[in-house]
């Protein structure tokens, strides 16, 4: 029982991982003994996080811009020549857009379901081999994708492709999880607000009545961020798949 949320030893890929949800999720991976790649499409961000990162443990950049299929490929090989097994993958990069829906442009909705849905699909599908060698039936490998209460609440702001692709992603959660078990288990987390470069302009207009809506009264800290995806990785989460949770104080209950 003493080890059951110990993620030690395993290896791990994350996703939008310099900055933001992304960067708290390696953190707390890192921090927690599991030999971390993060990737991003900022090569610099990516290798400085990395570097930040590795004061704490084993850090690793691997730069690449998920939205083209032909950086997808060469992510995959490079970490397949570094790796014979993934056993966490954390799909977390993304990208919003928002617009009144008369301006809604269609370049905007082409770039958050590119980013948001397809290549999750993808990454994750050119990545199962590398995650059914990790994967045992008492320890599954891990694929923990980060979608949004946008997806499952109705958003305030005019964001639609953000939340259409974000509750996309949560059902192919569930779509996948049948799939893959019992060597693979999938699941989601949905954060509320978090201090991201995603949520700064938003923060910075609306910070205290989003605080005060919340039931917890305050928005996410990475520890919480971190607290939700050991436990996905973790043997505690071994019977738990094709779930969506909301990380969000509650936030999601009042809407």
């Amino acid at each position: 029982m003493k080890d059951l949320f110990s993620v030690a030893g395993k290896v791990a890929l994350v996703t939008g991982g310099s900055r933001g949800i992304g960067r708290m999720i390696a953190h707390g991976l890192v921090a927690n003994g599991a030999r971390t790649y993060v990737t991003s499409r900022k090569a610099d961000a990516c290798r400085q996080t990395a570097a930040e990162l590795s004061r704490e443990g084993e850090c690793i950049a691997l730069p690449a811009d998920l939205a083209q299929a032909e950086e997808r490929a060469r992510l995959v090989a490079e970490l397949g020549a570094r790796e014979p097994k993934l056993h966490i993958l954390v799909n977390n990069a993304g990208a919003n857009w928002g617009a009144p829906l008369a301006e809604f442009p269609e370049s905007g909705w082409d770039k958050v379901f590119d980013l948001n849905l397809k290549a999750i699909f993808f990454l994750t599908r050119d990545l199962l081999p590398a995650l059914e060698r990790a994967g045992t039936a008492d320890d599954p490998a891990r694929v923990v994708n980060v979608g949004s209460i946008d997806g499952l609440t109705v958003p305030l702001l005019e964001t639609y492709s953000y939340s259409a692709a974000k509750a996309a992603l949560h059902h192919m959660t569930r779509v996948l999880a049948r799939k893959l078990a019992p060597r693979v288990t999938v699941n989601a987390i949905a954060p509320g607000p978090f201090e991201s470069q995603m949520m700064k302009a938003t923060l910075e207009r609306f910070g205290d009545s989003i605080r005060s809506a919340n039931p917890r009264g305050r928005i996410g800290e990475p520890e919480d961020m971190a607290g939700a995806t050991i436990f996905l990785c973790s043997r505690a989460a071994a019977y738990v798949t094709g779930a969506v949770i909301p990380v969000d104080g509650g936030l999601s209950t009042c809407r």
